[in-house]
């Protein structure tokens, strides 16, 4: 199987976007159509003595004025100052942070020529990662850029030739090496034995050290995971030895935000639908405080901390309590007489020997008196991630979807242990999984999956491990960064698209906790951590991280159906305990804190200016003047939390703004309700299978609803490219002048009071000088052509008829932005007017049967409302708005029956497939029925929205008119009161 990659996903587009303007202004790479105005000479490029590197043309200022612009873009800090060329970009485990910086590669040395790349990591694991992503890519990227040549390798100090050609190559080259590899002595030449290869100097370099070859290229630095690479001052000193022209630095949990350029948090991943949901099965006895119970949880200098039932006020609870030698823990524990005569009667915290002495009780961090032995909660979580892996299966193989499930276990001997004459044995964990597995597949409901399968045979295929070993071929615990660790990584990755395949029996993988970071396999659906008690600490985020990505089929395509994309963590703590640690977690490692604002969260936002049709951005001045009217209005404290009047006044509609912010009201109000969302986590306990309900599929009132609803139609698109030309010359003709780069004098007066403190109000402004430019002018067809799509033919007619070249050549970068702009107007004004719906015909529809294969899974008290209106016994919502329009159909006797259509239910647009929200059949006094399609956002008022959706709306629009069957689309809603009011008082 060979995976494929979608270029075209709008997350991925703005983080390698983000990156490319930070060099807006550089001098462009030409094409082969080049025009030359001035001097010629290879953009990107400068010739060394030891090869040929990257030259930067920008000045700092300049650097920094496109950061300062993409950051209030993307709605983040803005930098005041540059303090180094290092460029952040955050993006959430899961979204594709290797194939964006990969792609970033391509698209620097596309604009600008820039050719010589150094990838840094910080780990063995990620090192083999990347290297696997650069060879399952190639294809990919070689459609996407013209096979243009890349040379990749890993730094090996045996083989530094390669560090040679790397330097002296014109062709992009991009080294992998791992920080460990440059990191020791590289100063210091009395430490030259001690000091890595790349220091040293080397005869068969010419005398020349390696590091110096790579230091003359002014390589683009790109840090992968920089939290585990640079946060020493040795690895700092490391990275600046590069001689970098700057450093990109990409992670989901970034320690040092170094001018942050774009940022994808876990909140954002999760509610756009580009990492699978994730789902928590709780797997834990039940606190019973019927026995002593008794956890030793740490011990320090004389004393230690241990966890046991407390009585408080006619309560007990789980409490964690610190003692000391002869301590009585009938005191502690609220004079409970269960723990009468439990003495502290020692404490040992020598390293390595951790432990108390309670009533005779020896206990070692992690163990547990008074509770259900700890093996029998491993063997029910073992069993539960067997039973969840084999309803998946079920849902899941015959859409091509191959289901993994991976085991983290600290102890290799818990799976597989070799006996006295070294022979392997199983582990106990191995034991349990094959009791549990031949267990579970007696059940009838599994038989179709285990047809003509001896279950005998096959229990020994479906698992395995994937451990380090020692020299005699033995399995060994490690700790995930040593020599014997590269082979494991080489197989999980080689590994990778096998796994994948239905022929291939492995399905259940076992693997140690310290090799954590080389899983990565898209169909992980289950993780299970089975912990010793006093083994080593795996962050929620690390385990969830390696089953985020959507799942793949046969075809090696990404799985985009979300009730598909469901990673399922079998945790020994409760639900609400998981969830807060891992909120905990993400805001300690992001420095994001849920529910609070910070001053430049708004600038980002636009609106669409209904004369220009020019998105009109907030920037920061506005956005903290908003924040601080937010404080005034009390609904935000003064370190910027959220107050409860903030939700209140957002549930009621009455969250109200100044004037001058009301065009952007829609667009305020949804980043609010962003910055106010928690993790969309779901509890698996509450996870529930929606039902058909056969009563309403089979009635009159839903079957006359769909019966206009369903057919299909086919579009044609009438372009009319003499008209786009004459409407673009005009545009065009009218687009103010473009000077020459400016000189600019101001004149400021400086003010100070002791209210407003020092201020400035300007004097005098003008204009001092032109500069005249001897730059090379890029070739403007290709870059209209790429950025347009339209033909050479009708750009040259364009160009040659609007007679405003002179402004190309005052400032070619500006000419080709404000021309792209127009012509992409036009087009659109043009498009939707050519754009003619026909119905295909009375046999081309979707058959009402198609509810019956709609596999759908409601958590109940979060995303379901139940219903009695609807073809299932619950509506699935994916926001507040949808839920409240469900709840009012649901209640309104007025409304018979109503639907939240399938996502299969698509009408096909010039831009892509659309799927409308609801259809619904109102019953107006009993007189008539009136039957609608309804199309619900965070707006009514379509100006507010992206220009694709608003068109997606106007193409359904016609679509259903099309299709005559007195059948009204209305949309956008967002006031499901107001639309029935206005649907019931119609003449």
């Amino acid at each position: 199987m060979k995976l494929k990659f979608i270029s075209d996903l709008d997350h991925q587009k703005q983080a390698i976007d983000s990156v490319v303007q930070i060099f807006k202004g550089q001098q462009m790479k030409q094409s082969n159509f080049t025009v030359y105005y001035g001097t010629q000479e290879e953009a990107g490029m400068i010739q060394t003595a030891l090869g040929v590197g990257n030259r930067l043309d920008l000045t700092p200022q300049e650097i920094l004025k496109n950061v300062q612009s993409i950051q209030m873009k993307n709605g983040l800090p803005r930098s005041e100052t540059l303090d180094g060329m290092n460029f952040t970009v955050e993006m959430e485990t899961g979204t594709g942070k290797t194939y964006v910086y990969l792609r970033t590669i391509y698209e620097l040395n596309k604009h600008y020529g820039f050719t010589k790349f150094v990838i840094v990591v910080p780990s063995v694991a990620i090192r083999e990662g990347v290297y696997k992503s650069l060879q399952i890519t190639k294809e990919h990227f070689d459609e996407l850029y013209n096979r243009t040549p890349l040379e990749y390798f890993i730094y090996d100090s045996q083989k530094l030739d390669k560090v040679r050609n790397f330097a002296t190559a014109t062709t992009i080259q991009v080294m992998i090496i791992n920080i460990d590899a440059f990191r020791k002595s590289f100063e210091d030449p009395e430490k030259e034995d001690k000091a890595n290869v790349i220091h040293r100097t080397n005869d068969r370099l010419n005398g020349y050290r390696p590091i110096e070859f790579i230091q003359q290229t002014n390589p683009i630095v790109i840090i992968d995971e920089p939290q585990s690479v640079d946060t020493t001052p040795k690895s700092k000193e490391a990275i600046a030895s590069l001689n970098p022209l700057c450093t990109l630095r990409y992670s989901a949990t970034h320690v040092d935000k170094y001018n942050m350029v774009y940022r994808l948090d876990a909140v954002d991943a999760y509610n756009q639908k580009l990492v699978k949901k994730i789902e928590v099965m709780s797997v834990r006895s039940e606190e019973s405080f019927n026995v002593p119970y008794i956890k030793l949880v740490e011990v320090k200098e004389g004393k230690a901390k241990i966890e046991l039932d407390v009585e408080t006020r006619g309560k007990v609870k789980r409490t964690t309590k610190t003692v000391k030698y002869g301590d009585d823990l009938y005191d502690i524990s609220g004079e409970r007489e269960l723990y009468r005569g439990y003495i502290v009667e020692q404490i040992d915290w020598t390293e390595g020997n951790e432990s108390i002495e309670v009533n005779g009780h020896y206990l070692r961090v992690g163990d547990v008196i008074g509770d259900i032995d700890d093996d029998t909660i491993k063997r029910y979580q073992i069993r539960k991630t067997i039973e969840e892996h084999l309803d998946k299966e079920l849902r899941l193989r015959l859409r091509g979807i191959k289901v993994l499930s991976l085991f983290f276990i600290d102890k290799v001997a818990n799976y597989r242990d070799y006996d006295k004459d070294g022979n392997p044995i199983k582990g106990k964990y191995a034991i349990m999984f094959e009791e549990e597995y031949k267990k579970l597949i007696q059940k009838p409901k599994y038989r179709t999956l285990f047809n003509d399968i001896d279950v005998d045979m096959d229990v020994e295929k479906v698992h395995n491990g994937y451990f380090a070993q020692d020299k005699k071929g033995r399995l060994k615990d490690t700790k995930g960064n040593t020599e014997a660790d590269t082979d494991v990584y080489n197989l999980i990755m080689k590994d990778k698209e096998r796994l994948l395949s239905l022929d291939e029996p492995l399905r259940f993988i076992f693997s140690h906790s310290a090799l954590r970071e080389g899983w990565d396999n898209p169909n992980v659906f289950q993780i299970c951590t089975l912990k010793d008690s006093a083994g080593t600490y795996v962050s929620r985020r690390q385990e969830i991280g390696r089953g985020l990505r959507l799942a793949v089929n046969q075809n090696g395509e990404r799985v985009q159906d979300y009730n598909v994309n469901t990673l399922t963590v079998m945790a020994n703590e409760s639900y609400e305990e998981f969830v807060a640690s891992l909120q905990k977690e993400i805001e300690e490692e992001t420095g994001v804190t849920f529910g609070k604002f910070e001053k430049h969260v708004f600038a980002k936002l636009v609106y669409i200016d209904p004369d220009t049709e020019e998105p009109v951005q907030m920037g920061y001045e506005l956005s903290a003047k908003l924040y601080e009217e937010l404080k005034q209005h009390n609904y935000i404290d003064k370190n910027g939390k959220a107050k409860p009047s903030l939700k209140e006044a957002l549930d009621k509609h009455e969250l109200n703004f100044s004037d001058e912010f009301q065009p952007w009201k829609q667009v305020i109000i949804k980043e609010i309700r962003h910055y106010l969302q928690r993790l969309p986590i779901k509890n698996a306990n509450d996870r529930k299978k929606v039902q058909l309900n056969k009563a309403i599929l089979d009635s009159e009132e839903f079957i006359q609803l769909w019966e206009r609803i369903k057919y299909k139609t086919v579009y044609s698109v009438e372009f009319d490219s003499e008209q786009l030309i004459k409407k673009s010359i005009a545009s065009i003709q009218k687009m103010p002048p473009i000077h020459k780069i400016r000189i600019l004098s101001r004149k400021d007066q400086v003010t100070m009071d002791k209210v407003e403190g020092i201020h400035a109000q300007t004097v005098s402004e003008r204009v001092e000088d032109y500069v005249t430019a001897h730059h090379t002018l890029p070739d403007i067809i290709t870059e209209l052509q790429n950025r347009t799509n339209l033909t050479r033919k009708t750009i040259v007619e364009i160009l040659t008829g609007c007679k405003r070249l002179d402004d190309f050549k005052n400032n070619p970068q500006k000419f080709i932005e404000e021309v792209t702009k127009i012509i992409q107007r036009e087009m659109r004004l043009l498009l939707n007017d050519g754009v003619k719906y026909y119905k295909i015909g009375n046999d081309a529809y979707y058959a009402v049967e198609l509810f019956q294969n709609e596999e759908l899974l409601a958590y109940l008290n979060d995303n379901a409302i139940r219903s009695e209106k609807s073809p299932f016994d619950y509506v699935v919502y994916d926001s507040d708005i949808e839920a409240s329009f469900a709840q009012r159909f649901e209640n309104d006797e007025n409304v018979k029956v109503y639907v939240k259509l399938p996502s299969w239910f698509k009408i096909d647009t010039p831009i892509g497939s659309y799927n409308p929200d609801w259809a619904l059949v109102v019953d107006k006094d009993g007189e008539e029925k009136l039957y609608f399609v309804l199309e619900t956002k965070g707006t009514e008022i379509e100006e507010f929205l992206r220009p694709e959706e608003r068109a997606k709306i106007d193409f359904a629009r016609k679509h259903f008119e099309a299709i005559g069957t007195n059948i009204e689309f209305i949309g956008p809603e967002k006031d499901v009161n107001q639309f029935m009011l206005r649907a019931l008082s119609r003449s």
